[in-house]
């Protein structure tokens, strides 16, 4: 059973990938992931603001900050908050790499241009066989329009592309005004792969101490359904391989990703819950799934299920819409 899936130009043993999280940071889990059968390991994100605090300091970028409201410093994390700070990531890179056999994806997280540039081309000099560019931005600003806010981030994308010579993926997120058009955008400037999709981590309201309140949850298997629409909608119209991320929790996910049109499948929050030798089940009933309906590998059934076989996304989306609407009955 050939379990194979092409990405980024590897030729991964099998579609499952370790999705950027904390699980990178330490050499017992890396291997463990390695060992539990990951096809490759995406490090967690390099914020830009932590490159900004060593080139300018960190007094002087609050400082900067400070004068956009009130109480802009107490939302920034402080800087023994993160795991890895700029140089330790690159010292990192290096010992993952040593560590594992699998492609080790670094990542960055950001969305301005700007002299952080440079860390893209030091990650690829410390060994990372490839980079994840995480387009993290909430677009909140009333006077920037979608289209001035897009122009942005494909000069962020630009700006990296031109700087290094490993494989550069796009994680994006679900809130653009026309995503095929601007997934087609960064197809135009040649990166590798698009991951689908980011998670904006929403926030609470502490309403006794009237303090907002950072909160995390991991993913739901609810949230697959979105990344297969985008993915099913993308295949064959991007060359740029497509990764499906986020509500990831079993093998059958993998299988409809695959369907979808993906071309790897990156798991974090079922890793996290229940450890790394998850993966090892999810492999194991792929391959049964693979072998009771008869495929013999994955590529035979890639994109089986995407919009292209039928040409016209927007009808199948609107003809599903209408089923949908009209197969509700009301008690």
């Amino acid at each position: 059973m050939d379990l194979s899936s092409p990405y980024l130009g590897f030729n991964l043993k099998n579609p499952f990938v370790a999705g950027a999280s904390p699980l990178a940071d330490n050499l017992d889990s890396v291997r463990r992931l390695e060992d539990a059968g990951a096809a490759a390991i995406v490090m967690r994100s390099l914020f830009v603001e932590q490159i900004i605090h060593q080139q300018t300091g960190y007094s002087a970028y609050v400082e900067s900050v400070e004068e956009s409201y009130a109480e802009a410093t107490t939302y920034f994390p402080e800087v023994e908050d993160f795991a890895l700070g700029p140089d330790q990531y690159l010292a990192h890179i290096q010992k993952v790499k040593q560590a594992v056999d699998v492609p080790v994806i670094a990542s960055i997280n950001g969305s301005e241009t700007g002299d952080w540039f440079q860390y893209a081309r030091m990650m690829e000099e410390a060994g990372a066989d490839a980079l994840e560019l995480n387009l993290y931005f909430l677009g909140a600003d009333p006077e920037i329009s979608g289209s001035a806010m897009e122009d942005r981030l494909i000069k962020v994308v630009a700006g990296i592309r031109d700087r290094t010579r490993i494989p550069v993926a796009v994680k994006l997120s679900p809130y653009y005004s026309s995503l095929a058009h601007f997934a087609r955008s960064l197809d135009a400037l040649r990166v590798n792969g698009l991951v689908l999709f980011n998670r904006f981590y929403q926030p609470d309201i502490d309403i006794e101490n009237l303090e907002v309140t950072p909160t995390l949850k991991l993913s739901s298997s609810e949230e697959l359904l979105l990344r297969l629409r985008w993915i099913a909608i993308l295949y064959g119209k991007v060359d740029a391989d497509l990764a499906l991320s986020g509500g990831v929790h079993g093998a059958m996910d993998a299988v409809k990703g695959t369907m979808a049109g993906a071309s790897c499948i990156q798991v974090v929050s079922a890793l996290l819950r229940e450890g790394p030798d998850t993966l090892k089940r999810y492999i194991t009933e792929l391959q049964h799934w693979l072998e009771e309906f008869e495929y013999e590998s994955l590529e035979e059934m890639r994109g089986n299920m995407s919009h292209m076989r039928s040409g016209d996304a927007e009808a199948i989306e609107r003809t599903n819409y209408m089923k949908i609407i009209q197969s509700w009955k009301t008690s």
